[in-house]
């Protein structure tokens, strides 16, 4: 026969559903003690840890409740009735989850217990006499309001205070990040990685490095990060735990590409520093073929790299000659936009997706329709974004786009792995016309560490580089780069080759990011 402990811990489960009832009487069998039966589920993998807390704390205020009123000589239904009498609804209900009557304004509150996403009870203990001893249970899942008087409701919400979709935050304490974020400026940083609990770290030459700071609590991180956000974006962090957006700072902190996120330590943040001026060709070492390439008046551009090599600063350099050069419409789409563009000869609009569109395919098929010369995508990310791209660059609009990939030749396999097989045939032919070049580039670490070297790799579409896209002999393209070097062309491993003859990057460097690694070794006599 069933114990009291095991009835109250089943009845909390199975009103739970954290199993199902043949999975307990399973647990059962195997085991007598509710407590270890709740360790195994968190060792098999069947229960959160977080989850099982929370079970363990309702399970044995339930059985403190139980033995209490017991040793008075009496049943819990009775103690439950008694206490309710005379009470409203809510009182009940209080009373009946074994918590304790919340003190008025002029007395200390004693928190409610936290038992986080475990829904709603409401256990109809009917049966023998042994279960009409336990107690009703129906709590809800709200924290009560413990602040002071005068002050709005606040709840906690993964580590993160709120007042339903607003939260009480000081604006002040967001000084903290901008000081932060004006020492890594001066150390020439590229990223900030603000952690709850830890110091601050720079990633500087691609190496993170710990800043020169006092830790940072989980509860001053927190309300400073909270603290950089408007209302509406506060709210969305909220509800989704993740924030992408690019945070300004005025004129004296400049602009940066953020996310804030939730992790078991508290909220986190990372900042990448973005230029407070878009930086020129000259600056960023960028060889002429690349700023022929917005000569074009129609067909479309790829700047491709992996993730942090610069691509969105080499995209914002040819948008900026654009815009000095070209008296035409530019409409750029991003996520989030970082470089602004002010309209010298040409007129642009930047929009952003997620908060002045919807995604990157609507943003497309709305610009066919806004008489744009020049449409430039942040990144080319899905079949439809792809798709309404070459069709721009096909009816007569210059396209510039960029792509995570390392290479020419993995960036056209890229866009036509996009499409299914069978229309890829028929994208193959439009990608051979289209097509005016690609820019596949790398950043890669100096031999002393303290700073970074472009490598670039570019792909120049003449008709015989057409006809190999069209006829799928891309893997031909090598060949073709390296006698094109007179247009221009260059392959990714020469670039390499050139940068360690110069004595600007190490062998080893120049091994790990090959594309050939083997050709490589051979051109630097390995």
């Amino acid at each position: 026969m069933a114990t009291t402990q095991q009835k109250i811990f089943s009845k909390i489960v199975l009103h739970n559903k954290l199993l199902e009832q043949a999975e307990l009487e399973e647990m059962f069998e195997q085991f007598t003690d509710p407590e270890i039966i709740a360790k195994y589920l968190v060792k098999s993998g069947k229960l959160p840890d977080k989850k099982a807390d929370q079970l363990l704390a309702l399970y044995h205020k339930q059985l403190e409740k139980q033995g209490k009123s017991e040793a008075a000589g009496k049943p819990a239904s009775a103690e439950h009735k008694e206490s309710a009498a005379g009470s409203d609804s809510q009182q009940q209900i209080d009373e009946a989850a074994g918590i304790d009557e919340v003190a008025d304004s002029d007395s200390t509150a004693e928190a409610r217990p936290d038992y986080g996403g475990l829904p709603p009870i409401k256990v109809d203990l009917g049966g023998d006499e042994d279960e009409e001893d336990l107690p009703l249970l129906e709590r809800d899942t709200d924290p009560p309001d413990t602040s002071p008087a005068g002050e709005a409701p606040r709840t906690t919400v993964g580590g993160v205070a709120s007042e339903d979709k607003a939260v009480a935050v000081d604006p002040k304490a967001k000084e903290v990040i901008h000081e932060i974020l004006r020492e890594a400026r001066q150390m020439n940083a590229s990223d900030v990685h603000i952690t709850a609990g830890l110091v601050p770290m720079v990633r500087r030459a691609a190496k993170l490095t710990v800043m020169d700071r006092p830790v940072l609590s989980p509860n001053e991180t927190e309300q400073a990060l909270l603290a950089m956000l408007d209302d509406g974006r506060r709210a969305q962090f909220l509800e989704h735990r993740d924030l992408d957006f690019c945070y300004d700072g005025g004129e004296g902190l400049g602009r940066f590409r953020t996310n804030f996120l939730s992790e078991q330590a508290g909220m986190d943040a990372v900042f990448r520093l973005i230029d407070t001026e878009v930086p020129l060709f000259e600056k960023l070492g960028l060889p002429k073929r690349v700023e022929q390439f917005t000569e074009y008046s129609q067909g479309m551009v790829l700047i491709t790299g992996p993730k942090g090599s610069g691509k969105t600063t080499t995209l914002a350099a040819m948008v900026d000659l654009l815009n000095r050069t070209r008296t035409e419409h530019i409409i750029v789409i991003e996520d989030p936009i970082e470089f602004v563009h002010k309209n010298k000869k040409a007129h642009i609009n930047q929009r952003e997706v997620g908060t002045h569109t919807k995604s990157f395919g609507n943003a497309m098929r709305a610009a066919l329709r806004e008489a744009p010369d020049i449409i430039v995508v942040g990144e080319m990310r899905d079949l439809e974004t792809t798709s309404l791209a070459i069709s721009a660059a096909e009816t007569g609009h210059l396209v510039l786009a960029t792509l995570h990939t390392p290479d020419a030749l993995r960036t056209i396999g890229r866009v036509l792995d996009v499409f299914p097989p069978k229309e890829q045939g028929q994208i193959r032919a439009m990608l051979s016309e289209s097509l005016r070049g690609i820019v596949s580039q790398q950043l890669v670490p100096t031999v002393d560490g303290n700073s970074l070297e472009l490598a670039l790799e570019i792909l120049v579409n003449t008709p015989a580089i057409g006809n190999m896209i069209r006829e799928d002999r891309t893997f031909q393209l090598r060949g073709m780069m390296q006698t094109g070097r007179k247009l221009g062309m260059i392959l990714l491993d020469d670039s390499l080759v050139r940068l360690v003859n110069e004595g600007r990057i190490s062998k080893e460097e120049a091994f790990s990011r090959a594309t050939e690694e083997e050709y490589v070794r051979k051109e630097l006599g390995e």
